[in-house]
């Protein structure tokens, strides 16, 4: 499924691996992928804490892999949207937060072409930090949401700010720094979580292989 996202584009946008010395990587589940599947991982800093509080779930960004030349990369919004091989992805990970997801039913392949075509158009977009609608920025859950959407395929009800918990220490601190506080921020704007897309029943968990460690 997806399997012919922006094959022509990875070769540019796909990060390096870091050289050096290296540690014991955490060992996380190995799973059976498909392209078009969704990962999810929680991730640590502010912005992830405040996620967490806000939301309930511990998964605070998630993107879809694709395979190309051979290795898994997920494409996602970050700053800017763009494709991170998934080993590198998993390392960004808290412990025990990397999880993969795929449909329940396949899309068709009438709307593989359409979402494909919808996330080249992304890559390169600035991350946005006010989580709006609008596709002048994405944020990550955003970008999932909207490529499966121009599949045909919706896979949650999209919330607004008021649904979630925003009173939480964590969750303030960051509507202050990029709203400049509570009463600036526009309640009914369209938003939709990580946590909220990992609870579609659309979705199903992938199936486990081994559990692996990454370097």
């Amino acid at each position: 499924m997806l399997r012919t996202i922006l094959s022509l584009l990875v070769a540019m946008m796909v990060l390096p691996v870091w050289g050096g010395s290296k540690k014991a990587g955490p060992v996380v589940p190995d799973y059976d992928l498909r392209e078009g599947d969704i990962v999810f991982q929680g991730n640590p800093g502010a912005q992830s804490d405040a996620i967490r509080d806000a939301t309930g779930s511990p998964f605070t960004h998630c993107g879809v892999v694709f395979r190309h030349e051979g290795r898994w990369h997920v494409v996602e919004a970050v700053q800017p949207v763009r494709t991170t091989p998934l080993d590198q992805w998993i390392g960004r990970s808290l412990p025990g937060t990397y999880r993969a997801y795929r449909l329940k039913q396949e899309l068709e392949a009438g709307g593989v072409e359409k979402a494909r075509a919808w996330a080249g158009r992304q890559l390169g977009k600035d991350y946005d930090l006010k989580f709006r609608w609008d596709e002048g920025a994405l944020y990550c859950s955003e970008f999932v949401w909207k490529l499966y959407r121009e599949g045909g395929i919706e896979l949650c009800r999209p919330k607004t700010f008021r649904d979630y918990k925003l009173d939480a220490p964590t969750v303030k601190a960051i509507i202050d720094q990029r709203y400049g506080g509570l009463g600036n921020l526009p309640l009914d704007e369209t938003v939709v979580a990580p946590g909220d897309l990992v609870q579609s029943p659309l979705l199903v968990e992938a199936p486990r292989q081994a559990a692996k460690r990454i370097d």
